[in-house]
C-alpha cells in the first residue's frame, strides 16, 4: 500500500500546487526501469501511478525489427541525439551517444544482448556498504523477470516477462571464430549469466520470434489495461518539486502546457544516467556553487550528483576474411538484400533478426586476475565508423572493451533548461591501466586471428593496420577507432560517502519522496552489458518501495 504523505508546511511559492494532479507514484521516464516499476507498483489496483516519457511510441516498424538499430540511433524519432565532450583520449573526437527517446528506452533502441555481468561486480557493491546487493541478493531478481528459452533452472526463470531467446540466424565465419579461440584456452561456455561470464559462445537476446522484445512490450504494454496506471508520452518533466527537505511531485510539459503532478507516496526517477542527474541538478539538487552559477537556487547540497560517470569503450579491429560469406557483401547485393527481407518476413529469421553483436568471448588481459575484464563482441561485418555504409570486401569486427575501466568522468548540466543535453565528459584512456588495457586487447585480438581453424579465410588486418606496434602506436590507433558501447553508468551512484547520492535502498541522500532508479545508481559499472542489470535494479526497487525487501 502506498505510504502516507506527512503533515507539510505550506511550499515554496515556486512550487506551488494549485491544480495539480495527485498519483501515489510518479515515474519519470518509461525506459528500461521505468516500464518494469509501472507494471509492479500498479498491480495493486489501490495505488495509483504516472508514468512520464518525453519521447514518443515505439510502435515504429524500426524498433521492432532487430535490424532496426541501424535506422534508430540517430534518428531523432527514437533518440535523444546526444553527443560527447570531445575527448582527449579520442584524438579530440566528440563521439554520437545513443540515449532512448522512446517508450522503453534503450531497450527499444540496443544491442538486445542479455548479460547480468559478474557475481564478483555485485559482491563488490555489496563490500562497498551497499548491504543487500551481492550476487545471492540479486539474482532472485534476475531470474523474476525472466522467461528463458531453456525453461526453469536454480539460475534461470521461465515464468518472466522478459524473454531470453537464442538468436535465429548463423554465420560460419563466427564459428571458426570460436574454433579458434579453444585453441587458445578460450573455451566455449553455454551459458554466459551463470555468474562468471568467462568463455566463448553465441550471445542470447532479448527477442521474441524474431523480434525485438523491449521493456514496453514485456512489461508496460500488459499494465497499461489498468485503469490505475496513467501513461503520457511527449511529457517533458522539467523539475522536481520540494516542500523542505521533501519532494512532491513534479512539473512537466505536455503537448505544449505546462503541468503540475503530485505524489503521495514517492517521485522515481528513471530517466537514465545522462537525464535523471541532469532533472536533479535542474531542480538545486547537486554542487551549490555549480548551479548557482546558472541561475539555478541551490535546494539541496549533493556533491555527487552527476558525477562517476563510467562507461565501456570499444576498440572495433577489423580483418578482411575470404572463403566465406559476411554481410558487407549481402547489403549491396540488391538481391541478397530482397532474399534476406522475404526471409525474415516468412520465418522471422536470417540476417534482418540478428543483434549487433553475434558471438562473444569473455578473457583477461592478465592471467593473474580473478576474473575475465575483456568483452569481445565479433560481428560478421565491418565499417569505418558507426553509421557508415558496410565495407564492400568480406570483413570481420572483432571488437573488444575493458569491462572494468579506472577512467571516470562527469555529466553536468551547461544551462538552466530542459531541453539542451548536459555535458558528457567520460575521459576515456585518460587512467594509465585503461591505456594499457587496450594495448593488450587488441594484440590479444590480433593473436585469436592466427589460429588454425581460421587460416583458410587468410584474415588480413585492416584496422587499425599491421604497421601500427608500439605500446604508443596502439593507444593513438584506438583513440582513432573506438567508440562507446552504450553502458553508460554510476552518475547517481549508491553509497554511504560524501559522494553518493542514494542510499542501498535507492532513496536520494537527504530528501524524502525521492528515488532514483536506472543505471546511475551503479557505484561500478557491472562486467557486462547493462539493460537486463537495469530491469534488475527497477524489480528491486519495486519490492523495497512496496515494502517487501
Amino acid at each position: 500500500m502506498p505510504r502516507a504523505a506527512p503533515d507539510r508546511p505550506a511550499p515554496d511559492a515556486s512550487d506551488a500546487t494549485e491544480g495539480a494532479e495527485e498519483y501515489d507514484y510518479v515515474i519519470v521516464g518509461g525506459g528500461t526501469a521505468g516500464c518494469v516499476l509501472a507494471n509492479r507498483l500498479s498491480a495493486d489496483p489501490a495505488c495509483r501511478v504516472l508514468l512520464l516519457e518525453a519521447g514518443g511510441s515505439d510502435r515504429y516498424h524500426w524498433v521492432q525489427i532487430p535490424v532496426g538499430y541501424l535506422y534508430c540511433i540517430g534518428n531523432p524519432r527514437v533518440d535523444w541525439m546526444m553527443k560527447t565532450a570531445p575527448e582527449p583520449g579520442l584524438g579530440g573526437r566528440s563521439l554520437v551517444y545513443p540515449r532512448g527517446k522512446v517508450l522503453g528506452g534503450c531497450s527499444s533502441i540496443n544491442g538486445m544482448i542479455y548479460m547480468r555481468g559478474q557475481a564478483a561486480d555485485y559482491d563488490g557493491w555489496r563490500q562497498m556498504g551497499n548491504t543487500g546487493w551481492g550476487w545471492d541478493d540479486v539474482l532472485p531478481y534476475f531470474r523474476r523477470s525472466e522467461a528463458h528459452h531453456a525453461g526453469e533452472t536454480p539460475l534461470h526463470g521461465a515464468d518472466g516477462e522478459w524473454p531470453v531467446s537464442t538468436q535465429r540466424v548463423g554465420w560460419d565465419i563466427l564459428r571458426a571464430v570460436q574454433a579458434g579461440a579453444a585453441e587458445f584456452g578460450w573455451h566455449p561456455t553455454d551459458d554466459f549469466n551463470a555468474g562468471s561470464n568467462e568463455g566463448t559462445g553465441f550471445f542470447e537476446v532479448n527477442q521474441r520470434r524474431g523480434l525485438r522484445w523491449n521493456t514496453t512490450r514485456a512489461f508496460l504494454r500488459p499494465a497499461m489495461r489498468r485503469r490505475n496506471l496513467r501513461v503520457l508520452t511527449g511529457a517533458l518533466t522539467e523539475r522536481l518539486l520540494l516542500d523542505g527537505r521533501r519532494v512532491t511531485g513534479v512539473a512537466y510539459r505536455h503537448r505544449g502546457r505546462a503541468r503540475l503532478a503530485l505524489a503521495r507516496a514517492e517521485v522515481l526517477l528513471a530517466a537514465g544516467a545522462i537525464n535523471s542527474p541532469k532533472l536533479l541538478e535542474l531542480s538545486g539538487i547537486g554542487q551549490p556553487d555549480r548551479l548557482a552559477a546558472l541561475g539555478i537556487a541551490p535546494r539541496h547540497d549533493l556533491p555527487g550528483v552527476g558525477e562517476n560517470l563510467q562507461d565501456h569503450l570499444q576498440i572495433r579491429t577489423v580483418f578482411k576474411v575470404s572463403g566465406t560469406t559476411t554481410l558487407n557483401e549481402l547489403s549491396h547485393s540488391m538481391t541478397a538484400r530482397l532474399r534476406m527481407a522475404a526471409q525474415f518476413a516468412l520465418t522471422r529469421s536470417g540476417p534482418l533478426s540478428m543483434a549487433p553483436s553475434q558471438f562473444g568471448m569473455f578473457t583477461r588481459s592478465d592471467p593473474a586476475l580473478a576474473t575475465p575484464d575483456l568483452e569481445y563482441h565479433v560481428q560478421p561485418l565491418s565499417t569505418d565508423r558507426l553509421g557508415d555504409p558496410l565495407h564492400r570486401f568480406p570483413a570481420i569486427t572483432v571488437s573488444v572493451c575493458n569491462l572494468r575501466p579506472e577512467s571516470v568522468g562527469h555529466c553536468h548540466i551547461t544551462r538552466n533548461d530542459a531541453d539542451p543535453q548536459p555535458e558528457i565528459v567520460l575521459n576515456y584512456l585518460s587512467a594509465p591501466r585503461d591505456r594499457q588495457v587496450t594495448v593488450t586487447a587488441i594484440r590479444q585480438a590480433r593473436r585469436l586471428m592466427t589460429a588454425r581453424a581460421l587460416a583458410r579465410h587468410e584474415p588480413r588486418e585492416f584496422l587499425p593496420g599491421p604497421k601500427v606496434q608500439s605500446e604508443a602506436e596502439l593507444v593513438e590507433a584506438a583513440g582513432r577507432i573506438a567508440t562507446t558501447i552504450f553502458h553508460p553508468v554510476g552518475t547517481c551512484k549508491m553509497g554511504q560517502d560524501r559522494s553518493a547520492v542514494v542510499a542501498p535502498d535507492l532513496r536520494v541522500h537527504g530528501l524524502g519522496g525521492l528515488r532514483v532508479v536506472d543505471a546511475s545508481i551503479m557505484p561500478r559499472i557491472v562486467s557486462g552489458n547493462t539493460a537486463s542489470p537495469v530491469i534488475m535494479i527497477a524489480e528491486k526497487a519495486a519490492d523495497m518501495i512496496l515494502g517487501r525487501d
